[in-house]
């Protein structure tokens, strides 16, 4: 009986033994252990065993990407403007024996860590800078966090200027400047507006005449060539007519018939009641009678002796 109660007692503490002797780890978990007060092994995720009572566990941590919220904090910019400003650092745990034995307490050292660098980057920009700049912002901070964090077994992944707050003086101050610099641009953009108008208008003015005036001389030139052709017509005509009288004494005759009755033509043609037609005939005895009559007027006349 007594041995049986000796055996129980003992498959009892075998089994408590093996139930501290095992530790299962979960997934994206990393378990620092120390042996007798000196770090011994990291546990990873899955089945693990280790000695009960000495072994104890220093830490636990994530190694799933964290948030460390930096709390907001008044900070003076380069023309002396007080603003308040917070931020969010993202990092992941990537060695626990160094997050655990390198630094006290990570999470805080990275926080006041992203304050000292947010008071020492804002205070060489200006306000305007500042709020312009804030991917400038980040990109410092995350080099500098990440420089430091590396000797404590962390890796910051992202640094994000979460807000910037300015007084109301001077957020008024501001929006007043941006108005009137919006006006300032809608005036210089109305000036331009106006000058390549007129610019243009004057360009269309001068293309215009300048169209005119080819115009003008083209022109021009139509009349001088139209003339020189008409001259060469006429000389051309001259000198045929002078051919023809070479050959037959009769041609001036005839050109001189054909002008005369293509003028009675026209004259007879004439709606006028004041017109007189004469013919050919009566003209030239006419002609004759006045020749005769001058002929006589100057037999008559006395002669001086």
């Amino acid at each position: 009986m007594e041995f049986l109660s000796f055996v129980g007692v003992v498959s009892t503490l075998v089994i408590i033994y093996l139930f501290l002797g095992v530790k299962i780890v979960p997934q994206a978990e990393k378990w620092v252990f120390e042996r007798l007060g000196k770090y011994h092994r990291t546990l990873g995720a899955g089945i693990n065993f280790i000695v009960p009572f000495i072994d104890q566990r220093r830490s636990r941590f994530s190694t799933q990407e964290q948030i460390i919220d930096v709390p907001r904090q008044a900070v003076i910019t380069k023309d002396n403007v007080s603003i308040q400003i917070d931020a969010v650092v993202f990092i992941r745990i990537n060695d626990a024996k160094q997050a655990t034995y390198e630094i006290q307490d990570l999470k805080i050292a990275i926080a006041q860590l992203a304050q000292t660098t947010l008071r020492a980057e804002i205070g060489r920009m200006e306000l305007d800078e500042t709020l312009s700049s804030r991917a400038d912002l980040n990109a410092v901070l995350l080099t500098a966090l990440d420089a430091a964090s590396s000797t404590w077994g962390a890796k910051v992944t992202r640094v994000e200027v979460a807000d910037i707050s300015v007084p109301q003086a001077v957020q008024t101050a501001m929006e007043l400047q941006m108005e009137a610099e919006r006006r300032r641009r809608a005036t210089e953009t109305e000036a331009e507006g106006d000058k390549n108008a007129r610019i243009m208008k004057a360009e269309g003015e001068r293309q215009q005449a300048f169209k005119q005036a080819e115009a003008v001389e083209r022109m021009a030139d139509a009349h001088k060539y139209e003339k020189e052709q008409l001259a060469i017509g006429e000389q051309r005509a001259m000198e045929v007519i002078n051919q023809a009288m070479e050959v037959n004494q009769n041609a001036a005759g005839f050109l001189l018939a054909k002008d005369r009755i293509a003028a009675f033509s026209e004259l007879a043609g004439s709606d006028s009641a004041n017109k007189v037609v004469v013919p050919i005939e009566t003209s030239e005895m006419v002609g004759s009678l006045t020749a005769l009559v001058s002929l006589l007027g100057q037999s008559n006349t006395p002669t001086k002796s």
